[in-house]
């Protein structure tokens, strides 16, 4: 089985620059460069086949066009008041939305089931320990709620692999898809 997901790599200067907000915040465990992203869609398991149906239906969002998108803020996911992942924003965009719709529907047509969550795009920049201190997350997230990126120019989406190790996630890129 594989676990594939969707995504636009951000580039090396952006990373960078996320990098450098990326401290302060006793209990994250900081995303690496390599791996900061915005999701397109998740997947999950996949086997062969599926996989191999997903990389042809994926052929059909391809051709649209660059996307210029902008990082705006800061925030945190969780549940029951305690924080689980600190993730910088994407300022809405409606040809992000439509990308994302298309790798969605790409899945479906593979026999992948869509994720339930409602589409948030967002680059993860940790994931947080559960004793993390909630005052201290909110204290992050307020010194830190004003970033704002240039325009990124996306000209390529990814079709991934994820492999879980005890050091976290590995990401492989199985296939490139042109805007």
């Amino acid at each position: 089985m594989l676990r594939l997901f969707t995504a636009l790599h951000v580039p090396e200067h952006i990373a960078e620059t996320l990098q450098r907000r990326q401290s302060g915040l006793p209990g994250a465990k900081w995303r690496p460069l390599d791996q900061l992203h915005i999701t397109l869609a998740f997947y999950g398991d996949a086997t062969e086949r599926q996989a191999d149906d997903l990389a042809s239906e994926l052929v059909r969002a391809e051709g649209r066009g660059p996307l210029d998108l902008e990082l705006s803020g800061v925030g945190a996911f969780g549940d029951n008041h305690q924080s689980h992942t600190i993730w910088a924003g994407v300022k809405p965009d409606e040809g992000l939305n439509q990308l994302a719709a298309r790798c969605k529907s790409a899945g479906e047509r593979a026999g992948l089931p869509p994720e339930r969550r409602e589409y948030r795009p967002h680059v993860t920049l940790a994931y947080l320990k559960p004793q993390t201190d909630p005052d201290r997350t909110g204290a992050w997230i307020t010194g830190h709620n004003l970033l704002q990126s240039p325009p990124i120019r996306f000209e390529t989406f990814g079709l991934y692999s994820s492999v879980l190790t005890r050091d976290g996630s590995v990401y492989t890129l199985e296939r490139e898809y042109y805007l």
